[in-house]
């Protein structure tokens, strides 16, 4: 019964943290303090920007510049719009969405609101004012437009920043980055630039998170940490980024060794691109999230005396966006040790091998099983023929309910392969433990996710040999804080690359599995088995439905199958 009862309280726990990791925060209204940051007061500017498409070179895209324009003069800010002539690649974009061989100019929006000491290198805010074809755009990157106009005003409203704030409003992203090839290959001012925050989006809401660094991090992440409160960013997602062929105007910044942050939101995914990508749909909670994180590095940027230069990348994460974490990698080592020497310890003298053994195989199984069961039942929802990549993101929601009924049917399956007792807890770790010293060793910053959850599975286990009553609770405490923050881990990895690789929750549920096997009671092989065919059976129904149903009416207006 001890069990029924500590696992009750580790799921509800790490399912309360889930829920407060993945939800952006609500909207502060138009009467927040002139020097906050209000989503009410940014929707505004959101609902002129989106109000239609405004690709490159069009009347529509020219009166949201005239708008913008006169939004930053009106703040005080020195306004200069640069023309540029477009890439052959560029136009030809263009052209395939607008049917015309007509290449027009593109036109960046710089503006400069001056500081104290003008010889100061400058801070930079980056977004696009342009869209994509038959998109009103007013989250990609309407939201990252007036989180900038929003952020201006704040700060303007302190008085006068001690070094210059510029801000860069590029043409052409939509057509491949050409504002931002434009202004840092030939605008002189670019000189002038010492950091860029640059504002993306990917959907239409959830929570925002800074995902991208310049090389280096290490002393503008100790910045970050010490003037964003409540930030979200993990230094994993900025190992990923480095991987992807995706790239923002940064990418061009950051090729020329230009120190940054880059922020985005990737929710709600179907609206990206999408002609239902109206004001309306923006979730003003992913603008509030984005907007108050981008003020606050802004400031700090802003008043620090001379801005940090390079150092070694760092370890960081939040913690369910309530804390941030940061540690010089090289203390993975030590995190990975405690987490072994905890279930070690917990095991001492009470394990044989046969037993550890037994626990190691059931762990693998479990991994290896469920990571074939999820790509399998991916291809059934369509993954595996010819897809339109925005009616995929618009499946989004229903992968993630897939993958995870189907982890769950598989934790049932192997529930009878993965033991309780101590010495079957340590060795199901020990899978976990090598694959994370594979990480510290090749990609320390990445290896966070497997080392810190197991450092408070093994120190937990090991303090049941000290006290029973101390060893419960503590083995409560870090299944609630390990598990909660897979559930998370994993919602945002599928929202992510789930439609690709959803093999990659294999990896939040194994972790999950060994934080929780001390809390798990015996359960009959019978029902475990109906409750896996049943889970399973769901998962099959929503991958069937995702392949069955008509395209999404939200993929892009220029997409193949539209």
């Amino acid at each position: 019964m001890r069990n029924w009862w500590g696992l009750f309280l580790a799921l509800a726990g790490a399912v309360t943290l889930a829920i407060v990791a993945t939800t952006p925060p609500g909207p502060v209204g138009d009467d927040a303090p002139p020097a906050s940051f209000s989503a009410t007061r940014a929707m505004a500017d959101v609902r002129e920007i989106g109000r239609t498409p405004h690709p490159t070179g069009s009347a529509e895209d020219a009166v949201v510049r005239a708008y913008l324009i006169a939004r930053l003069r009106s703040m005080g800010m020195a306004v200069d719009t640069p023309v540029a002539a477009m890439s052959v690649a560029g136009a030809r974009r263009l052209a395939g969405w607008s049917k015309s061989n007509v290449t027009p100019p593109l036109t960046n929006i710089v503006a400069v609101l001056p500081g104290r000491d003008r010889s100061l290198p400058a801070v930079l805010l980056m977004a696009h004012h342009d869209s994509v074809w038959g998109s009103p755009a007013a989250a990609d990157d309407g939201a990252g437009v007036a989180s900038i106009l929003e952020t201006v005003r704040a700060i303007r409203a302190q008085g006068q920043p001690a070094r210059d704030l510029m801000v860069l409003l590029t043409d052409g992203e939509e057509l491949g980055l050409e504002g931002a090839k434009a202004f840092f290959a030939r605008d002189p001012r670019r000189a002038r630039v010492g950091v860029i925050v640059n504002l993306e989006t990917r959907g239409g809401g959830g929570r925002a998170s800074m995902f991208e660094t310049g090389s280096d991090n290490g002393a503008m992440m100790a910045l970050f940490g010490r003037s964003v409160a409540r930030p979200v960013a993990t230094s994993l997602s900025v190992f990923i980024y480095q991987k992807l062929p995706n790239s923002t105007d940064y990418t061009i910044a950051k090729k020329l060794g230009a120190p940054g942050f880059n922020f985005a939101f990737i929710g709600r995914p179907a609206l990206y691109h999408s002609p239902l990508a109206t004001p309306d749909a923006l979730d003003q909670g992913a603008l509030q999230d984005m907007g108050r994180q981008v003020l606050d590095l802004a400031r700090g940027l802003l008043a620090a005396p001379a801005l940090p230069g390079k150092a070694a990348d760092r370890v960081f994460f939040d913690a369910f966006g309530l804390v941030f974490v940061s540690y010089p990698a090289a203390a993975g080592w030590l995190i990975l040790a405690l987490g072994a020497g905890g279930y070690a310890a917990a095991a001492w003298r009470r394990a044989t091998f046969g037993e550890t053994a037994r626990g190691a195989g059931g762990l693998l199984g479990l991994l290896l099983t469920t990571g074939s069961v999820l790509y399998l039942v991916n291809l059934v929802s369509g993954a595996g023929g010819q897809t339109n990549y925005y009616d995929r993101l618009a499946a989004i929601p229903r992968l993630q309910m897939q993958a995870l009924l189907v982890c769950l049917a598989m934790l049932a399956l192997f529930r009878r392969w993965l033991p309780s007792d101590t010495a079957g807890v340590a060795g199901a770790a020990i899978p976990l433990l090598v694959f994370g010293a594979f990480l510290q060793a090749t990609a320390p910053t990445a290896a966070y996710p497997v080392a810190v959850p197991l450092m408070l599975g093994g120190l937990a286990l090991a303090a049941r040999r000290v006290s029973a009553a101390a060893g419960v609770i503590a083995v409560v405490a870090a299944a609630t804080l390990g598990v909660g923050y897979m559930l998370g881990f994993g919602f945002f990895l599928l929202q992510a690359v789930g439609p690709k690789t959803p093999m990659i929750a294999a990896a939040p549920l194994a972790i999950s599995a060994v934080l929780l096997l001390p809390l798990l009671p015996g359960v009959d092989r019978r029902r475990a088995n109906i409750v896996c065919v049943g889970l399973f059976a769901l998962a099959l129904g929503i991958a069937l439905w995702v392949l069955l149903d008509p395209i999404a009416l939200s993929v892009a207006a220029y997409s193949t199958d539209h």
